[in-house]
This record gives C-alpha cells, structure tokens and sequence, in this order.
C-alpha cells in the first residue's frame, strides 16, 4: 500500500507544497483561513500521516526528547513502579506535546553510552532524573544538546538543575515529629550519595535534632534502597530492634509504605506505636491506610518546568540561570504522626 505524501495532501487541496508545510510545522498562520480548512480536510480524507523521520533530516530536529529515569540498585527494571517518576513524567509530556515534541524514556545500563544513544536517536534535548556517576556527566557534556536535571545537586554550570529545597524538606519532616513530642527519631532513606537529594534530605534530618539538642543516633539510620521493599524491610528491622523509638523520617512515602506495613508484620501499629512521616505526597498517599502525613512537593510542575526550560533553549531564549528552586514545600498532616503524652513507642 503506498504511502501517502505531503504532494498527495497538496494535489487534494489544490495547494501547493509549501502550504501544507506549513501547516504540518505549526505555521499556520502562513496561510489564510480557507486553504488551512482545505489542507485539513485533505489530511482527514487521504489519512495522512507524517513522516517524522523524512521531517527531522530535512530540519535536523528530531522533536524528540531523552528523558532518563533511575533504575534499581541491580539495574533489573526502571523505577517507573514509584508513582513519583509517573507523576513526574506526566508534567515532562504535557508540557513537550502542547509545543510538538515527543518523549523517550530510557535507563542507563552500566557501561552504557547514554552518547551513543542521543547520537543514534538524534536527540533535541533530555531530561536526566536522579544522581549518577561523574563520568556519566562528563559524557552528557560531549552531547551538543541541552540537558535538564532533576534531582541532583552536582556543582557545575554546564546543566539546568530543576529541585526544591530538599534539606528544608528534611528538616521540616523531623521537626514536624519534634514538635509533637518525639526525641528518639529514625530515618529511612535511600543511600546517601553526595550531591543527591537524599544527602539534602539527611542533613536537614540532623539539623532539626541539632537545633532541639537531640542526640544524633548513628544507629537510627536505615539506608538501602529507595523501594517499598527496602521500606518493608526497615519496617521489620526497626520493630526488631527495640530501644524507645517512637517515630521514623522517610525519605520517600513509597518506602514509608513499606515501613507501615513492615512494623504492621510485626505487631505494631501507626501511630499508636511508632509514628512515620514521608516525602513527595504521591497520589497514593492520601489513600493508603492510615493515610500518610508526609512533606508535600508539586510533582508534576517540576517535570513542566524542565520541559519549558528545553523548549525555550531549543526556541533560542537565552536563559542564563542554571537552577531554578520550585517552592513551596509544606507538611501535609494526615494519619500516621500521633501527639506523645503517653504509650512507649518501639
């Protein structure tokens, strides 16, 4: 069956090319009203669709973004399973489709060229998510495309950096759990790796128990993975161990999932016998059972926000600010966080 071309659009119409051209790249106000209605109708008739990688060698754009998601600590499966990367991703691709552009979505496996990968596909720009090895942004720099992160805190000007304040986030969690009486407090977290958000995260952890005078309990700290497994498993852990804990910091509310239901395993209740806040206020959050207080971020404007910044790059707006701190961020009080005035905790 042969294809349909622009020519065959053109013919329909009664057009010429250079019509329809416009019209397909968004240039319509190149044509008057009624040759826009005939290229329309010509395309619905004849079913056109158009040839996005004839498009992109004649305009040397692919409208094609790169956009990288973490993948688990044994490289097995991208951490999609985590509602936050979705919400993410949904702000990503409103913002690209409303302006013509298409997603990719990958991981990077180790030893992976992700160069090797932009210069097959014929990137126009990516968005990379999380916290990598140096040499991996020393490789990004040899890509002449502009590159959003998310979720880093990397020292160098060379990439646009879209976060919020994590270590407020941190701070406001633990303080949240000070304020309602609670002086033995545990944090569950990812692995602390310099420059991530789990590092910001941590350290306004130890800020709010360094301002109340509290003790900071090395042993208190549980860090692995930044999965509801690794939370179940903290969970059990945390009810093993004993010693007066009466709360747990999350760094993340799909681990504070698994906390909950780790201690709930074990005999515990929340918040009865432990509190726990989170962080993101993921969707799930407002209906797990208890629902979960936890540190609130706008999601999806973060992912709107590394698209709009591409988009403009690729419009050629100068944008000479390489981080951009979305606010606000506040604590959602729901369910799992109990006043002490009485009970014994873990």
């Amino acid at each position: 069956m042969k294809r349909t071309t622009i020519k065959d659009v053109a013919e329909r119409a009664g057009v010429s090319t250079a019509a329809v051209s416009y019209v397909l790249n968004g240039r319509e106000h190149k044509v008057s009203g009624d040759t826009l209605a005939k290229i329309q109708e010509a395309i619905s008739e004849l079913n056109y669709i158009p040839d996005y990688s004839a498009r992109s060698l004649a305009s040397k754009r692919s409208s094609l973004i790169g956009v990288v998601i973490p993948q688990t600590e044994d490289q097995k499966r991208l951490l999609l399973e985590n509602p936050f990367y979705s919400d993410l991703i949904c702000g990503i691709e409103s913002e690209l489709r409303q302006h013509g552009y298409h997603m990719l979505i990958s991981g990077v496996d180790k030893g992976q060229s992700y160069l090797d990968l932009t210069m097959q596909r014929n990137l126009d720009g990516a968005v990379i998510m999380g916290i990598y090895q140096e040499s991996f942004y020393d490789e990004l720099k040899k890509v002449d495309i502009p590159i959003v992160l998310i979720d880093s805190y990397i020292n160098d000007d060379h990439f646009k950096k879209i976060r919020i304040d994590d270590e407020l986030g941190g701070y406001l969690a633990t303080r949240h759990l000070i304020e309602n009486g609670h002086v033995n407090i545990g944090l569950v977290t990812g692995m602390i790796r310099k420059d991530g958000v789990v590092e910001k995260r941590y350290l306004g952890y130890k800020r709010a128990l360094q301002e109340a005078n509290l003790f900071y309990d090395h042993d208190l700290v549980f860090e692995g993975q930044v999965s509801y497994e690794y939370g179940l498993e903290a969970g059990k852990q945390i009810a093993a161990r004993g010693g007066g804990m009466t709360a747990a910091f999350v760094t993340s509310d799909m681990m504070a999932f698994g906390v909950i239901n780790g201690l709930r395993q074990q005999g515990l209740q929340v918040p009865d016998d432990i509190s726990v806040i989170g962080f993101d206020d993921i969707s799930l959050a407002g209906i797990f059972h208890p629902n979960l207080t936890t540190v609130h971020q706008d999601i999806k404007a973060r992912g709107i926000a590394a698209a709009k910044h591409l988009i403009e790059v690729l419009d050629g707006k100068e944008n000479l600010d390489q981080g951009v701190t979305l606010q606000p961020i506040s604590v959602i009080e729901r369910e799992t966080v109990r006043r002490m005035n009485e009970g014994k905790g873990v």
